[in-house]
């Protein structure tokens, strides 16, 4: 795979996967200190405090989002190992 095309690839699941999930983050740690939030549906509003599981999995989740990117740039930035040479059914070259 290019190069060109690797990073290209990494910084799309920047966008899509890692913003997102930091906001995720932010959303479940404010959720864990005990922020309230306002919710709004048509003219009613409500404020408050997210649950804790909720918080938690607001969380988790964000850290797989943040990972995504992560592997996807190991994956194809990496460098990848010269694949040696074979030689089957050729003549075996003299031991020095």
């Amino acid at each position: 795979m290019n190069r060109t095309v690797s990073i290209v690839i990494t910084v799309i699941t920047v966008l899509c996967c890692a913003c997102p999930g930091f906001g995720l983050c932010i959303a479940g740690i404010m959720g864990m200190a005990g922020v309230p939030f306002t919710t709004t549906l048509g003219d009613q509003s409500s404020t408050a405090p997210i649950s804790t599981p909720l918080a938690l999995g607001l969380i988790c989740g964000s850290l797989i989002m943040i990972l995504i990117p992560v592997a996807v740039g190991f994956f194809t930035l990496r460098k990848k190992p010269e694949a040696a040479p074979q030689n089957f059914g050729g003549p075996i070259p003299p031991a020095s």
